[in-house]
């Protein structure tokens, strides 16, 4: 039995990148302060939402940056 990967979120694509919502979002509690990018295959993303559920981690505050228009 494999897991595939279920989540892929790359920081550089999140509008509250640098805000303060970033340094309370899940990704920066697992990745650190410059967080990048995260993977997580569906067990780990069961596991995560668990913890979240119950307060014992920070949720995820991905925000999809919209894209930009053409000039």
């Amino acid at each position: 039995m494999t897991n595939g990967i279920e989540l892929s979120i790359s920081c550089n694509d999140c509008i509250r990148r640098g805000t303060p919502d970033c340094a309370d979002c899940l990704v920066s509690f697992v990745l650190g302060d410059t967080p990048d990018e995260l993977v997580m295959t569906s067990a780990d993303a069961q596991v995560v939402q668990l913890l979240s559920a119950q307060g014992m981690m920070p949720r995820l505050k991905f925000q999809h940056r919209p894209a930009s228009s053409p000039s």
